[in-house]
């Protein structure tokens, strides 16, 4: 397979690549690294990247990010930048790819668990995560009768991350990073659409 990995050498991006290389063509993009360099939130970044790499088989995207802080401190351009990164971000790649991919393709966004289990500070995080969710419920539908699938994964807090943020998540187990990988693996390899895939459930 052809895969296009968006975010392909961060924490979650660099293990997916890892289980992916040996027996695919894994493509990786990032602002500021990766195989081709692309800004998820610039849309002309976006359709270049799509341009440079061709036809293709599956996107994972797993970049994106949003501030954390307390309410009484959270601006609009705060939301904003949890909107254009975390949200439009996805939904703009997972949109252009309908353009590039092969038939029997798929699209795998990443949310994560503060849509539905908060954490202080999370605000922003948690509705972005939730809009991504939504987009993939409504949209998924769209994407069948073009003849791809389109899901997300929703991690918890990881565990090459834990070190640096178990501190901001109390009472939360970090998941191991072959478990986390295995979802979107699921997502790539069987036929399932429509999905929010949680790590330690589906």
């Amino acid at each position: 397979m052809k895969i296009l990995l968006v975010g392909g050498q961060g924490t979650i991006g660099k293990k997916i690549k890892n289980r992916l290389a040996a027996e695919n063509e894994v493509i990786t993009a990032g602002r500021n690294s990766g195989d081709i360099k692309a800004d998820m939130t610039d849309p002309k970044a976006v359709e270049k990247m799509f341009e440079k790499v061709g036809k293709l088989d599956a996107v994972i995207v797993t970049a994106g990010s949003a501030p954390a802080k307390p309410l009484k401190d959270i601006s609009y351009d705060d939301f904003m930048k949890g909107v254009q990164y975390k949200m439009m971000g996805q939904i703009h790649v997972a949109m252009t790819a309908t353009k590039y991919l092969n038939k029997g393709g798929s699209v795998t966004l990443t949310s994560g668990i503060l849509a539905e289990d908060p954490i202080p500070h999370g605000t922003v995080l948690s509705t972005v995560n939730s809009a991504v969710n939504g987009f993939v419920i409504g949209a998924y539908g769209d994407f069948l009768k073009l003849g791809y699938r389109l899901n997300v994964v929703s991690p918890p807090l990881v565990a090459d991350s834990a070190p640096a943020l178990a501190r901001y998540f109390p009472g939360h187990t970090p998941a191991p990073m072959s478990h986390v990988v295995d979802c979107y693996i699921k997502s790539l390899k069987t036929l399932i659409t429509g999905q929010v895939i949680k790590v330690g459930v589906n």
